[in-house]
This record gives C-alpha cells, structure tokens and sequence, in this order.
C-alpha cells in the first residue's frame, strides 16, 4: 500500500510553452529518473511534497490519499532517502531507497496511478503498470517553460505521457483510458521534481474522473 504527506509555498506554473523538441525512448527515460537529483541536497534537510487528489469514482480514497509526502535523509555507509505520506498529524512510510540513484517521488508518482486506478476503475494492476512502465520509455516531447516558485521565475521542462492511448480495453476503464500523466522538472527546483500530475476527464466529459497532483512545496532547512 502507497502512502504520502503534507505543507505550502507559492508555487505557480505559468505561461505557455516557450518551445518543444522530440525526446527518443531512452531520452525520455532519463529526463524522467535522472541520476543525481539529491546530490546537492543538504544532509539534514527535507524535501517537502503536497499531494492533492480528486476520484470522481472513489472519493474516500481522494481523502485517503490527500496529505504531505517528505522525503527525509537516513545516514549509513550508503545514504538513504525515507519517504513518509504525512496527514493530520498522522504518519506512514513510502519506503527507503539510495539517494545516490535520485529522487525517488517518480516511482511514488506512477506507482501511485497504478494502485488508483485498478482501486478506483479495476482491472489488473499487473496490466496497468505494465502499459505505465512501457509509457515511461517512448519517444516524447519535452516542452520547455517557466514556473514561479517563491517569487522566482525558473526554467521548466514538462514531458506528457498517456499509457492507455490507442489501448484495445480503454473503453472498459471508466475514463482513465484517456489519462495524461505530466511530469513538470528543473535544475532550480531541489529534488528536480517541480510537479508530477496525472488526470482525465474521461471520454465523453468535461468533468475531472481524476486528479492527483504531486507538487513541490518547500525546504525544510537541517536542524
């Protein structure tokens, strides 16, 4: 079972795209789970996450699953990144993973639309993280952009995914074969992640089926 946390800082995407460029498989892939992204993190600090979720189709688990996810440092001969999904004083971990590999909040991000949606639409969950994983390698476009993050304007690079496109079952999957998952990064944000977003409205209607956004939030600084 997933789990996730909670906080604020004024943090705005704006502006259209200023350009786009093609990305291969393996590019996508690495923009994606790039190396390194915890390297110039302080040891002590914590990176702090929101996550806000909407499901039209099971609104306890949107309650559920709204919260705080910090990732905090374990010392040891190999450093370690803890993960905890935080809510009304409350608390559970995601997991411990090598903070030399990097962030570990995209695994959380697609593991978390896996689990969601096979609760919320069913289906297999083996099947769903499958046409997931296979999105995480094709070709793509990077766009580039700004965000606004504490009152500073920053260079942004967003890559959309849609594991379900053109999918022989997606008018079994009560909306989600439309799902766009939308991973927002930049060298300025510590962790890389600015936000990873992933929603649909279904086939047939403006109405949001499902929304779960994974948002940088702030630094808390070591003590």
């Amino acid at each position: 079972m997933l789990k996730l946390v909670v906080t604020c800082l004024v943090l705005t995407l704006c502006g259209l795209p200023a350009a786009a460029g093609p990305l291969n498989g393996q590019q996508t892939y690495d923009l994606l789970f790039r190396n390194g992204t915890l390297d110039g993190v302080q040891q002590g600090a914590e990176l702090v996450y929101r996550r806000e979720v909407i499901n039209a189709l099971n609104p306890d688990a949107a309650k559920r699953d709204t919260g705080n996810i910090v990732l905090a440092f374990q010392q040891g001969d190999t450093p370690m990144a803890h993960l905890q999904f935080q809510q009304d004083g409350k608390h559970r971990s995601l997991g411990v993973f090598p903070a030399s590999v990097g962030n570990p909040m995209i695994m959380v991000f697609y593991e978390s639309v896996v689990r969601d949606m096979a609760e919320s639409a069913g289906g297999s969950p083996f099947y769903i993280r499958n046409r997931v994983k296979e999105a995480l390698i094709q070709p793509s476009e990077v766009e580039q952009g700004e965000a606004v993050i504490d009152g500073q304007t920053v260079q942004t690079q967003t890559i959309r995914l849609y594991p379900f496109a053109n999918d022989p079952n997606s008018d079994r999957m009560f909306g989600f074969g439309d799902l766009e998952m939308r991973v927002t990064m930049s060298d300025a944000v510590p962790g890389w992640y600015v936000s990873l977003i992933a929603e649909t409205a279904g086939a047939e209607s403006q109405q949001v089926v499902y929304r779960s956004e994974m948002r940088f939030d702030h630094v808390e600084p070591a003590q």
